[in-house]
């Protein structure tokens, strides 16, 4: 990866997790509990209407599941490793200007998005490791967390990805995977209502992000490079 790049990226994580932390005086739930999605929820659309969780056994159940305004619900799923250890949490949620909608303006703040909650998960297991093993730390807190586009269709949303990955340089990289369709977009009007002011997200667990660290897991491998479609 060029090293400019690199510096750009590692600056932006760098600023986007000291956001994240001032912007939340809590920590996350762990990413196994009912009420992950809904703090989610409730960071992202900076809103205290209380949710209400549906936690889904596999991705195939989540797939079908979209979180409704009234009342305000969440889906949630967790995605185990080889050793059956939490691996990626995914959220669907309601976009904050839904919310607004539904109920009122005082009832979300601006939209944020997928990727501040890795870096959250990123800065909780930094801080965590700097009080056990302060070289480890040092280890997890160069991690790149990457930018993230979200998709405006589920199909996307649920394509394959690698969470983890390492470049040619031996960096390593976390990925965020999400979908934004905000309710007031007027791209999306001629879509279903049930489709519209959703956020969902793909977020990797602390625990494979600390078992990255230690080695005990591998960084997922890159899909192959394709060459562009040269037909006429």
């Amino acid at each position: 990866m060029n090293m400019i790049r690199l510096a750009i990226s590692m600056l932006a994580s760098t600023a986007l997790a000291i956001g994240a932390t001032m912007a939340s005086a809590t920590p996350l739930p762990d990413a196994t509990d009912d009420t992950f999605c809904t703090a989610v929820q409730e960071i992202l659309a900076g809103t205290t209407v209380a949710s209400e969780p549906t936690v889904y056994p596999d991705i195939a159940s989540f797939r079908q599941s979209k979180p409704t305004p009234r009342p305000l619900t969440t889906s949630q799923v967790v995605t185990l490793d080889e050793q059956g250890r939490p691996k990626m949490v995914s959220c669907k949620v309601k976009s904050a200007d839904h919310i607004r909608a539904e109920y009122g303006e005082d009832a979300a703040g601006p939209q944020r998005y997928c990727r501040e909650i890795t870096v959250m998960v990123h800065s909780e297991v930094v801080a965590k490791l700097e009080a056990e093993e302060p070289e480890l730390a040092a280890t997890v807190r160069g991690y790149v967390i990457e930018p993230d586009e979200p998709y405006n269709t589920g199909r996307m949303y649920l394509s394959d990805f690698p969470l983890a990955f390492a470049d040619g340089d031996g960096n390593l990289h976390i990925n965020t995977q999400s979908l934004q369709v905000n309710w007031d977009d007027w791209h999306y009007w001629i879509m279903p209502n049930v489709l519209r002011g959703q956020t969902y997200c793909h977020i990797i667990t602390p625990e494979h992000l600390e078992a990255l660290g230690r080695g005990q897991v591998q960084p997922d491998p890159l899909p192959p490079v394709t060459e562009p479609n040269q037909g006429i």
